[in-house]
């Protein structure tokens, strides 16, 4: 009986999808004069709202055109923005926004097709300390922030000040490969203030919530902070999970005006290790072993911000800069 109740169930969604919701979008194209992107474009704002609307729109059309304009080059663009105005007998001179709209929100959907490619790409390259960029990138990251202390040797115990494992770096670039390097750097380099800030934290012996004698007498270990590098790396892992898996797209579409960049990738990437860090102190963990179950938690709250569609995780320290709106 339930496996016919199944069945029965998936053959009436297939029936309401071939035909009776396109032959209701007929018949409201016909009562409205407008065609589905129109009727998206100007019942909803611009951002995420709008644009994933569209996306969804175009993805489900019958259409080939429609299919692939999510796919096609930045600079097809506006080509294909005409033809699918002349696919849809829309006239541009008595709808000029419409197309300035649809384009705008064409070129968030392929620059965040484009943006996962170049994230990957970094991610798949591994750290070469025979590559005098790589190394000049690792060697300006401790300069940012340890200024006052200089580097021993390029192997060295001191990497360990900075949250990395060993004397060197490089075996703990592994899982992410230069992009845990570029994040990293990026955060030193840009909001600088809040990167020593969060790595002096790090380095801290936690404030319990326990009086000295409750602590002293469970003999918990005091020094309980976390390795700041390697924390970076972790978060830098979190947010290409949200990027891959189509959970950025909020945030981007809301706070990019057209193509999202590597560069608000990045400022992702500051906004949630300042985030982390305040959630670590929140949790108020027993020890560096409750990390795995921290960050899970971190990762579900901010999965949640990001099913809001009017939802922008805003970097504080760029957002007049880049016009990043918490809408």
């Amino acid at each position: 009986m339930k496996h016919f109740l199944r069945v029965l169930t998936q053959f009436l969604v297939f029936l309401y999808c071939k035909c009776l919701w396109r032959g209701l979008k007929f018949v409201i194209r016909k009562v409205t004069g407008r065609c589905e992107l129109q009727r998206i474009c100007y019942n909803n704002k611009p951002g995420a709202r709008r644009t994933l609307k569209i996306e969804s729109s175009l993805k489900c059309s019958k259409h080939e055109l429609l299919q692939s304009a999510v796919s096609v080059h930045p600079d097809s663009v506006e080509k294909t923005i005409d033809e699918i105005m002349l696919l849809k007998k829309i006239n541009q001179d008595s709808n000029p926004q419409l197309g300035i709209s649809l384009q705008a929100c064409l070129l968030q959907i392929v620059g965040y097709r484009n943006l996962v490619a170049e994230v990957e790409k970094l991610r798949r390259e591994p750290y070469d300390c025979e590559n005098p960029a790589h190394e000049e990138m690792l060697m300006k990251l401790w300069k940012e922030l340890c200024p006052d202390s200089p580097l021993s040797g390029r192997i060295s115990k001191q990497w360990c000040e900075i949250g990395f494992q060993g004397n060197d770096p490089k075996t703990d670039f592994r899982g992410m490969g230069l992009l845990g390097l570029h994040n990293l750097l990026y955060f030193a380099e840009h909001d600088k203030a809040t990167a020593l800030q969060v790595l002096h934290d790090s380095l801290q012996p936690k404030q319990s919530k326990m009086s000295k004698a409750e602590w002293d007498k469970k003999k918990f270990d005091k020094a309980i902070g976390y390795s700041f590098a390697i924390v970076g790396i972790n978060i830098t892992d979190l947010a290409y999970s949200l990027l891959v898996s189509g959970a950025l797209k909020t945030h981007l579409y809301n706070v990019a005006p057209e193509m999202p960049s590597l560069v608000h990738f990045q400022q992702t990437f500051c906004y949630l290790m300042q985030e982390f860090h305040k959630f670590w102190i929140e949790e108020d963990p027993c020890d560096i072993m409750e990390f795995n179950r921290v960050r899970t938690k971190f990762y579900k709250c901010i999965l949640k911000q990001l099913k809001n569609p009017d939802m922008a995780l805003c970097p504080h320290f760029t957002a007049s800069d880049l016009h990043l709106v918490n809408l």
